[in-house]
C-alpha cells in the first residue's frame, strides 16, 4: 500500500514551523540561562580561576538567606491558599450557577483589571492603602477611625498585594476544570442522599483537583519570584529572596552570586513544587493536561 503523497512535504512543514518555536527557547530561555549558570560558578574578583562554589556556599553558610527564604516560601504558600480560598467559589458560581451572556459579562469584568500592568495596579492598591489613601477617607467618614491609619509598609498589605496580583491564574484553570466537570455527577450524588459538604468534598473537589493544583503552582512560582509588590508595598523589614537577588545584581554590580541565588530560587521552588504534587497523589502531566 502506498504511503500519502502528502506525508513527506508535510514533514518538512511542521519541521519549519518548529524552528522559530526551537529558536525562541534556545535564544530567550536557554542560552541566558546557560550564561548565568556558567556565572554562578565563578568569583566575580577572579573570573579565571575556574569552578568556584562559593556563591552557592555563602547561601547556606548565612542564616540570613535561609531566613528570608523560608519567610519568601511561607508568604507564597499563604498567599496561594488564600487565592484558591476566595476564587473558588467565584469560578463554580461562574461555571455553574450562570449561563450565557451574564457569564461572558462577569468573566470580561473580573479580566478587566488584569489588562493593566502589574505596576500600575500596584500603585493603584497604594493609592487605596497609604495613610491619606481612599480607605482612610472612608473610615475616617463613616466613623469607623478617629486618626488615619497606615495600612502600607508591612506584611499584610504584601500579603494582600500578592493575593490580588494570583487571583487570574488560579480563576482560570479551576474555572475550566469546573466547566468541564459533568453537572450529571453532581445530581447524582444529591440524588443518593449526600449532603452539599459531601458532595463538595467527594465529587466536586477530587474532580477538579488537576486545576487547583495547577492554579495553584502557577500562583506559588509567580509569587516566590515576584519583586514589585513585596518592594513597593512591605516595610524596610519586610525582605523578600527576591529583593536580595535583585541587590546582588543591580546594586552590588555581584552577577555571579546573584545568578547562584536565582538558581538556588528555582530549584527549591521546584522542589516545594514537586513536593505539593506527591503530597497530593497527582502526576504534572495530568496537571498540564
Amino acid at each position: 500500500m502506498k504511503q500519502p503523497a502528502n506525508k513527506k512535504p508535510l514533514s518538512w512543514v511542521r519541521l519549519f514551523l518548529l524552528v522559530p518555536v526551537v529558536g525562541w527557547v534556545l535564544m530567550f530561555i536557554v542560552l541566558p540561562h546557560l550564561q548565568l549558570l556558567w556565572l554562578s560558578f565563578h568569583d566575580v574578583l577572579n573570573p579565571d580561576q575556574g569552578m568556584y562554589f562559593g556563591n552557592y556556599s555563602d547561601f547556606f553558610a548565612e542564616r540570613i538567606y535561609w531566613a528570608v527564604f523560608l519567610r519568601t516560601a511561607l508568604y507564597s504558600i499563604a498567599t496561594t491558599l488564600l487565592t484558591l480560598i476566595i476564587v473558588y467559589p467565584v469560578a463554580y458560581y461562574l461555571a455553574k450557577i450562570i449561563r450565557g451572556t451574564r457569564r461572558l459579562f462577569l468573566i470580561l469584568f473580573l479580566l478587566l483589571p488584569f489588562w493593566v500592568s502589574e505596576l500600575i495596579r500596584t500603585y493603584s492598591w497604594m493609592a487605596i492603602l497609604r495613610e491619606k489613601g481612599v480607605l482612610n477617607w472612608l473610615l475616617l467618614k463613616t466613623g469607623v477611625l478617629s486618626h488615619p491609619v497606615e495600612f502600607l509598609y508591612n506584611d499584610y498589605a504584601i500579603l494582600l498585594g500578592l493575593t490580588y496580583g494570583g487571583l487570574l491564574f488560579m480563576l482560570l484553570p479551576v474555572y475550566s476544570s469546573l466547566v468541564k466537570l459533568d453537572d450529571n455527577l453532581i445530581e447524582a450524588a444529591y440524588d443518593l442522599g449526600a449532603s452539599k459538604w459531601n458532595v463538595f468534598w467527594k465529587v466536586i473537589l477530587p474532580n477538579t483537583l488537576p486545576g487547583v493544583t495547577s492554579g495553584s503552582i502557577m500562583v506559588f512560582m509567580l509569587t516566590l519570584g515576584n519583586y514589585s509588590i513585596p518592594t513597593l508595598m512591605g516595610g524596610k523589614n519586610s525582605m523578600y529572596f527576591t529583593e536580595i537577588i535583585y541587590n546582588y545584581f543591580m546594586v552590588a554590580w555581584d552577577w555571579n552570586k546573584g545568578s547562584a541565588f536565582g538558581f538556588l530560587l528555582l530549584l527549591l521552588s521546584s522542589f516545594l513544587v514537586w513536593l505539593g504534587l506527591k503530597l497530593t497523589k497527582q502526576k504534572l502531566s495530568e496537571v498540564i493536561d
